[in-house]
């Protein structure tokens, strides 16, 4: 991470943030939880979609391959992709 950009990592922290807010296949957010790394693994492949600039399907696809072969639950398509619009969006506005 330190070849990014100051603005790329503020982007990378948000992506964090938003699959351990937002998406939280498992539901284990809480606001208040000294814990936060809970996705993390998942972080820098949504990241590098995102920068390479897929679009949301390709993103959503990513996750819902990732909640089902690597957590092993059912996936929830149409929240990730709602989430992967979300992380679409962040980066517009963050990077452009």
């Amino acid at each position: 991470m330190n070849k990014l950009s100051a603005n790329q990592k503020a982007f990378y922290k948000e992506v964090s943030r938003i699959l351990w807010e937002k998406w939280d296949p498992i539901g284990v957010y809480e606001p208040d939880a000294e814990w936060d790394d809970e996705y993390n693994s998942y972080v820098p492949h949504v990241f590098l979609l995102a920068i390479e600039g897929k679009d949301a399907v390709r993103i959503a696809g990513s996750l819902s391959t990732s909640a089902e072969k690597n957590i092993g639950l059912s996936t929830a398509k149409e929240h990730d992709l709602n989430i992967a619009k979300l992380i679409v969006k962040t980066k517009q506005e963050m990077l452009g």
